[in-house]
């Protein structure tokens, strides 16, 4: 699904209005993210993504000492 939406004047900054029929809610928080292809909107925060995976990967290689800690 794609939507034109316009960029306007908020105060000393800039801002969009979402349409209702998106499921957003006033005060939500988003992540902006721009890429290659322009901007993308979400919800999950991209950092957070980024560091479970690494928790992941670390908590794979290290099982013993993760049973350790949970001790």
């Amino acid at each position: 699904m794609s939507r034109k939406i316009r960029v306007r004047r908020v105060g000393g900054g800039l801002g969009v209005s979402l349409p209702k029929d998106l499921g957003f809610e006033e005060g939500e928080e988003l992540y902006a993210i721009r890429t290659t292809e322009g901007l993308t909107l979400t919800r999950l925060d991209p950092d957070f993504d980024r560091a479970m995976e690494a928790s992941s990967d670390f908590i794979k290689r290290y099982p013993n000492l993760m049973k350790k800690l949970a001790e």
